[in-house]
């Protein structure tokens, strides 16, 4: 998964099962062990949480997923890189322009 999509993920309110095993990256099992886990904490704070999904705010903070990082890597992605791409290509037309 890209950072870019696992921010889109992350921006939902609910984190259902099916994006809780694409964000930990483990199957149905182990994200029902996650997601009790996460529920069990939260009623005990006396949250009430339902039965289909947990907060995507716990489960970021569940899984330690670092947002600033995902950010960087995405904002590198589209500026950066595809900048410098944009520049090599731009260095090799005027070279091979000068050569001819």
């Amino acid at each position: 998964m890209t950072a870019s999509e696992t921010l889109k993920l992350i921006a939902k309110q609910w984190c259902s099962l099916s994006d809780l095993m694409k964000l930990a990256g483990v199957g149905r099992n182990n994200v029902l062990v996650i997601k009790s886990t996460i529920k069990k904490r939260l009623e005990n704070e006396n949250y009430y949480v339902p039965n289909n999904a947990v907060p995507m705010q716990e489960v970021v903070k569940y899984l330690n997923i670092d947002i600033p990082y995902l950010e960087g890597r995405v904002k590198t992605v589209n500026g950066n890189i595809k900048m410098s791409v944009f520049l090599h290509s731009f260095v090799i037309l005027f070279i091979y322009n000068m050569e001819v």
